[in-house]
């Protein structure tokens, strides 16, 4: 299997957010505090190009493969873990809408030449939907609605009914912003900034053209006409990977942080007046930096494995589908350990207001917790699949 290519367009867009890097961080800073993202950092992350990699090409594009995104979103988590985190969420609605009926991928971008139009994203079908006459009338409350104050459209989960009123599907909603309202209920310990709002719709009308049915959508069975590969990928993979880039990022933030550092910190009640002389330390560094590496490396892995399955016409079945789960879930758990020990390594004054590191540590401890990337039930779904018990697993993770 061969590694799927970072082109030239989106290397140029990463060297952009780079050289962000210190409004980044001081954005970081400030919008922990406001619990919104700065709108100068985001203007600026728009401006390079970022959020139009996932969009097609007919609409202005760059249609990236998986390691392209996941890439890109490393990028902007070293500055900022929770605008990483937006652009994961957003870049996620721009790939799930190119999925979709052409009409309503032209809905969003057809009159929108820079393709810059932004999608958020909540897969739980907290709501209700009534059919009517050309689509749904939809009521519902979606929390966590990261990127929402951001969008200009949103993809909500509704539960589809038949006629007689019984639920034979979940479906996305493609449901405009000027027809939502939202309640700012969004404080936490970590990704303060991500104003992940609960999201309100009632009695709002879609088109049925403007749904996306997911059980089929999760056997790869999508209704748009784009022919990029990256719109042929295994569906749920695709989104958990765009959401591992944020941590590749946050964990690289946390090592250089206290690398930087290092060399000017003693360590508190011992002989060293700088931390870089302790073979200790010397070798907390180490393991991190090779922890961090093999993290990297499994995440490209999957990635490429990914890419490499739709540019071959084959699509991943579900056993395959739960190992990439578990090691995406892998991935994650090893930075959080990681973090947790440049933590410790650093000292207390990591754990300062004023220091990022405690920032790096609260944002990525706080993305962890997301179900599409949880250790346990992937490690469970993946050791029942090992021991042939594939229907077992398809209790703890039926969609995967």
């Amino acid at each position: 299997m061969g590694e799927a290519e970072i082109r030239s367009q989106v290397s140029a867009i990463i060297s952009k957010i780079d050289a962000l890097q210190p409004l980044l961080v001081a954005s970081g800073r400030s919008g922990d505090q406001t619990r919104h993202v700065d709108d100068e950092a985001f203007a600026a992350l728009v401006g390079t190009g970022a959020f139009v990699v996932s969009t097609p090409e007919k609409f202005g594009g760059l249609a990236a493969n998986t390691r392209e995104s996941m890439a890109v979103a490393r990028a902007v988590a070293r500055g900022d873990g929770s605008l990483a985190w937006v652009f994961g969420i957003l870049d996620s609605g721009a790939w799930v809408l190119s999925l979709m009926d052409d009409r309503a991928q032209a809905d969003v971008w057809g009159d929108d030449a820079d393709g810059n139009r932004l999608i958020s994203i909540v897969l739980a079908t907290t709501s209700d939907s009534i059919p009517t006459d050309g689509g749904y009338r939809v009521s519902g409350k979606w929390a966590y609605g990261t990127g929402s104050t951001h969008a200009s459209w949103s993809l909500l989960g509704i539960p589809l009914k038949n006629a007689a009123g019984e639920i034979v599907d979940a479906g996305l909603a493609l449901v405009p912003a000027s027809d939502l309202s939202s309640e700012d209920n969004w404080h936490v310990a970590g990704m303060r900034s991500t104003s992940s709002v609960t999201q309100i719709a009632q009695d709002v009308f879609v088109p049925a053209h403007r749904v996306l049915p997911l059980t089929a959508a999760v056997e790869g069975d999508y209704l748009g006409s784009n022919t990029e590969a990256t719109y042929r990928t295994v569906f749920v993979p695709s989104l958990f990977m765009k959401l591992v880039g944020p941590h590749l990022g946050m964990g690289r933030a946390a090592l250089d942080f206290v690398i930087s550092h290092a060399d000017t910190k003693s360590i508190a009640y011992t002989g060293y007046e700088k931390q870089t002389d302790s073979s200790i330390f010397q070798s907390l560094i180490a393991k991190a930096s090779v922890n961090l590496s093999a993290a990297e490396s499994v995440a490209q892995q999957v990635a490429d494995e990914i890419y490499a399955g739709a540019d071959r016409a084959y699509y991943a079945p579900y056993a395959t589908r739960i190992e990439m789960r578990a090691k995406a879930a892998w991935v994650v758990e090893t930075i959080t350990a990681v973090i947790n020990d440049l933590m410790m390594a650093h000292g207390s004054s990591g754990f300062a207001d004023a220091s990022s590191l405690q920032r790096i540590w609260r944002n990525q401890a706080t993305a962890a917790t997301h179900g599409h990337t949880l250790g346990a039930s992937g490690y469970e779904a993946y050791g029942r699949v090992l021991l042939g018990r594939e229907d077992d697993a398809r209790f703890v993770l039926p969609i995967v």
